[in-house]
């Protein structure tokens, strides 16, 4: 990483104890908004899941290595421990404690430290010392089972609802919390950020229409699940895929519009027991045309209508390349920081540096300096 940090996190230090997952996203997104972000590689540890080739959710901060079992190294990282702002780790819950740097040895050389601790189960509970993934997190609260067709397993929806989604955003929802109010009390904390809690956190808008009798446990009957047949994908000619989300009635008849439907010839938009009849119309005229054609019908209409892009496409697709959502940095496509800030915006995507590359120049900047 040769630019200088910017953007609205400049000046903020980080301790990332390296792990994989949701951990690596949370600070890739804080060093994309500007954090001085060190990655501590555990010397010696499993190889990294990409073997040798880079992996760009590591983009974006400095690294160094360590043998935690030697002591010299373990006071060198509490030594930079002492002087960051935040530290993040994906242990499971005891490791870093056993390693003494764990939060309570942490926070009393640094009171004034954010002490992120991201897992699947968290710190406490039955599962908390057991093994686990993105899909069985999600598996457990219940939305893995709400997306699903019926007489189908659940569809694995990447693991993004897991440990991206409801870990390492949560986690950085966190830490910018902790942060603030330490603005007021002067004191650092320990986060506990469980992809559990975070994924059901997520599912709050289900949990309320459960609440309210509008949500059941049958698969593909609901509204946001693809039981609406207003809101679902659709193959057209020749494999294609439409995303079809005409949720309100006046999107609704844009639909209904651009596909030549009359709406006369057609039972109520929200009456469940015309579903199937809605979803026979919708199948068979979208069938009847490409994905590109459709896309062309319903171009910069509010029909909610949009062609369901593949990765390759996504790259290529005009509106993603004005806003530059996806850029190419060393021939590899990757996604841009997010959000957008008008005064301080994040620098552009640095690549990835070499393990243990950054040895010399972290104990320098942090270690070295006056007033560190």
């Amino acid at each position: 990483m040769t630019e200088r940090p910017s953007g609205p996190l400049a000046g903020l230090r980080v301790v990332e104890l390296a792990g994989i997952g949701p951990g690596p996203h949370a600070c890739m997104v804080l060093a994309d908004l500007g954090a001085d972000v060190v990655r501590i590689e555990r010397r010696g540890g499993a190889p990294d899941a990409f073997g040798d080739r880079p992996d760009i959710l590591l983009r974006g901060r400095r690294s160094i290595s360590a043998d935690l079992k030697d002591p010299d190294d373990i006071a060198m990282v509490g030594a930079l421990m002492a002087v960051a702002d935040v530290v993040v780790e994906g242990f499971r819950p005891g490791v870093t404690e056993r390693l003494g740097l764990g939060p309570d040895a942490a926070l009393a050389a640094n009171p004034r430290l954010v002490y992120a601790r991201i897992t699947g189960w968290g710190q406490d509970g039955p599962r908390a010392l057991s093994a686990g993934h993105d899909l069985n997190y999600i598996a457990l609260t219940g939305a893995l089972a709400a997306i699903a067709r019926p007489g189908q397993p659940s569809t694995v929806p990447l693991n993004l609802v897991g440990d991206f989604g409801g870990g390492s955003l949560y986690c950085v929802v966190g830490i910018l919390a902790a942060l603030w109010e330490r603005e007021r009390s002067g004191a650092g904390q320990v986060i506990d950020a469980a992809m559990v809690d975070g994924a059901s956190s997520l599912m709050q808008m289900v949990w309320s229409m459960r609440g309210i009798g509008m949500w059941t446990d049958r698969p593909a009957v609901n509204l946001l699940d693809g039981g609406a047949p207003f809101y679902d994908v659709y193959v057209c000619r020749g494999g294609g895929q439409l995303a079809v989300a005409a949720l309100e009635p006046a999107f609704y008849a844009l639909l209904l519009d651009g596909l030549a439907l009359d709406p006369k010839s057609l039972p109520a938009q929200y009456d469940p027991d015309g579903w199937p009849a809605i979803r026979a119309a919708l199948t068979e005229r979208i069938a009847s045309r490409t994905r590109d054609e459709w896309a062309s019908v319903f171009a910069f209409t509010d029909a909610c209508v949009t062609p369901v892009l593949s990765l390759a496409e996504a790259a290529q697709d005009a509106h993603l390349a004005a806003r530059g959502t996806l850029v190419d940095v060393d021939g590899t496509v990757q996604a841009a920081a997010a959000p957008r800030f008008s005064r301080t915006p994040a620098r552009a995507p640095q690549p990835p540096g070499r393990a243990d590359s950054h040895r010399a120049d972290v104990l320098r900047d942090w270690l070295a300096a006056p007033g560190n």
